[in-house]
């Protein structure tokens, strides 16, 4: 028997971590850094999206699977040329699977300075919770009964 000390959380997110580093080392265009924080009640996943118009945001679940989708248009005047175009355009998507744990049904999201925030409660039969203990002389009877 293998008993172990893991968090499922963490764990996804050190694999949603993984992809992303993989996507950003192929050159695959534009990234949706993502910052996630466990913590007693819910799950936040904060995105960064500086100078994405709000109402182009798009949170999405289906299927126990949170969508996350932005664009960043920039128009030019006629008079105008690009010399110089480091910033990413179009459209931007990213996608985080959620633990069975996570309440999809109760997802909240904001955002505010460029920074999009997804607050997903965590289901009360996933919270910590005190055990009590049963006092009696013979340990194994007392769990067994």
């Amino acid at each position: 028997m293998l008993l172990t000390s893991i968090d499922p959380f963490v764990q996804e997110f050190e694999r949603q971590f993984d992809r992303l580093a993989r996507q950003a080392a192929q050159g695959s265009g534009a990234v949706m850094p993502m910052d996630g924080i466990r913590r007693a009640d819910d799950v936040v996943l904060r995105f960064d999206l500086p100078g994405i118009d709000p109402d182009s945001i798009e949170v999405t679940v289906d299927r126990g699977v949170l969508s996350v989708t932005a664009r960043r248009e920039e128009e030019f005047g006629e008079d105008e040329r690009v010399f110089v175009r480091e910033r990413v355009m179009g459209a931007f998507t990213r996608r985080v699977y959620l633990s069975e744990h996570l309440d999809a049904e109760a997802i909240e999201a904001a955002y505010n300075n460029g920074v999009l925030a997804v607050r997903i409660p965590v289901l009360e039969r996933a919270k910590p919770r005190k055990v009590a203990v049963q006092q009696s002389g013979d340990t194994y009877k007392a769990i067994k009964s």
